[in-house]
């Protein structure tokens, strides 16, 4: 059960029958949550998206709206705030059913055939190979995965395209970068080029790279780093 689905429903196909059904702007007809509690459980800007291109007034065309939300047995109160916004309360009765159904339904509770089985390819994380990792790439993880099983949730295909990016060219310079800090940890003088990576991060790797093999690497070539 989405009831701001529900009664999104009920008040689009109110409009409908006068704007018709093609209507574009119908989809900028929302029922959410209200920002404060004193204003209701429900809300919807429904007459104020609706009057202008209907030529109506805002409050004018609430009014009725709200009379006809007020024929709907699960409405306990309707109210109409602000330039034209309906605040309305449900009956105690239909919230103790939405809790039935979440404990019959279990962890199914909730999930729809919203996506019609669409593809979608979901990227996320490909953290930068050639600097230190931080909590940023952990939440973009954690992001990327959540977003993945809440579309698949909601009936759709998800592709997961998760980057591990341990290879190529970047890869290649940080080997480079490496070993060029391993050099100056050895007391040799380093140049960098344009596609080296100079971050101070590389000096403590260079300098523990002295401490295990001390200078037994120095003359070794940069291409069997790489490899």
């Amino acid at each position: 059960m989405d009831l701001f689905a529900e009664f999104r429903t009920l008040v689009v196909s109110r409009l409908e029958a006068a704007a018709g059904s093609e209507a574009a702007w119908l989809r900028t007809v929302a029922v959410e949550r209200p920002k404060s509690d004193d204003h209701g459980e429900l809300s919807t800007n429904a007459a104020i998206v609706a009057a202008r291109r209907l030529g109506r007034r805002p409050m004018e065309l609430a009014a009725e709206l709200a009379d006809e939300l007020r024929l709907d047995t699960r409405v306990q109160d309707v109210d109409i705030a602000g330039p034209g916004f309906i605040n309305f309360r449900l009956k105690p009765m239909v919230w103790l059913n939405v809790m039935q159904q979440a404990i019959e339904a279990g962890s199914d509770f909730g999930r729809s055939i919203l996506g019609d089985g669409r593809k979608v390819n979901l990227e996320f994380v490909s953290a930068n190979p050639t600097g230190p990792l931080h909590v940023g790439h952990v939440r973009g993880a954690v992001f990327g995965d959540s977003l993945g099983r809440l579309l698949e949730y909601t009936g759709y295909e998800v592709a997961r395209e998760y980057y591990v990016n341990d290879g190529g060219a970047q890869v290649d310079a940080l080997a480079r970068s490496a070993f060029l800090r391993y050099l100056e940890a050895n007391g040799r003088t380093v140049a960098f080029g344009e596609n080296e990576y100079r971050g101070d991060y590389l000096v403590e790797v260079g300098q523990d790279l002295a401490r295990r093999y001390g200078d037994g690497l120095v003359d070794k070539p940069e291409s069997a780093w790489i490899e």
